[in-house]
């Protein structure tokens, strides 16, 4: 058959079993829709190095938390960055996608995010609370979690134990939801959110504010990817203000099964424009 346009490897797990969400639709309902604009071929994470040459870019959609095949990343990461493969979205992100040193970063910088701390000698920047949560600095899909009470040797222990800056601790928040927002390239798209906050992915429409929308934007803005799909998830504090929670720029889930067919359709469109747009801007776009 003649091509219908540039040729995507699409990067997904549709085994990995994640915990409220089924991947492999989110994903086997995307592809359907952008097969009809792109060559697409799907391939496991473990295979995309030994695959990418063939395509103008590499798509990296619901394909796990890294830390289960780290080493392939790395060397997929690796090989990306010095043969100049397109990534979408792009390897530069400072987010999650480069682990959890950036809720550090916005801490210190006086963003509105849950406090956070990696020492035990800094414990004492964070406010007080009943109980923290720890969690690894490289994690993902609270993978490696804990909440540790308000005892200040335990949780003291907990950081020297390893005392190289590798956990994360913030206080456990008593919010009354979470949000969030997802964006294509700097445009805002949908925002969902839990109205149950023990049910973190029984998910709602959820109407931003302007100041909702202003709060989200600036994370995007700070992360600086001109390309690709972010997700700002944010819990509502007990002061009626939003806190970051996860600035997720590598893989986020969509939630796509709890849009109105409109919203999903818009949202198709605007990933399909994207990737247009990023594979005609710059060298290699036309790659062959």
């Amino acid at each position: 058959m003649p091509a219908v346009g540039p040729r995507v490897l699409y990067v997904t797990d549709l085994a990995y079993p994640a915990r409220g969400r089924r991947y492999c639709d989110e994903d086997i309902f995307l592809t359907s829709r952008l097969r009809e604009h792109f060559d697409l071929a799907l391939c496991h994470p473990l295979d995309t190095v030994a695959l990418m040459d063939g395509f103008d870019a590499v798509v990296i959609r619901n394909s796990g938390p890294v830390l289960g095949y780290q080493e392939a990343y790395d060397a997929f990461r690796a090989r990306a960055l010095s043969d100049g493969t397109r990534v979408y979205n792009p390897l530069t992100g400072r987010a999650d996608m480069a682990g959890k040193q950036y809720l550090l970063d916005l801490t210190a910088a006086g963003f509105p995010v849950i406090p956070t701390v990696d020492r035990a000698e800094d414990l004492h920047r964070l406010p007080a609370a009943d109980r923290y949560v720890v969690k690894p600095k490289l994690g993902a899909d609270s993978i490696g979690m804990e909440i540790v009470p308000a005892d200040g040797t335990v949780l003291a222990d907990r950081l020297r134990d390893p005392a190289d800056g590798t956990v994360l601790v913030q206080p456990c928040v008593d919010f009354s939801y979470e949000v969030s927002f997802y964006f294509v390239d700097h445009d805002f798209q949908y925002a969902l959110y839990a109205p149950d906050a023990a049910r973190r992915w029984r998910l709602e429409p959820y109407e931003p504010t302007p100041e909702d929308l202003e709060f989200a934007r600036r994370f995007i803005d700070w992360n600086g990817l001109e390309h690709g799909i972010q997700r700002v998830d944010a819990c509502r504090a007990p002061d009626g203000g939003l806190l970051l929670v996860e600035l997720e720029d590598l893989n986020p889930y969509l939630s796509l099964d709890a849009l109105t067919d409109g919203t999903r359709d818009a949202f198709v469109a605007a990933m399909t424009k994207s990737l247009r747009r990023f594979l005609g801007s710059g060298p290699g776009s036309a790659r062959r």
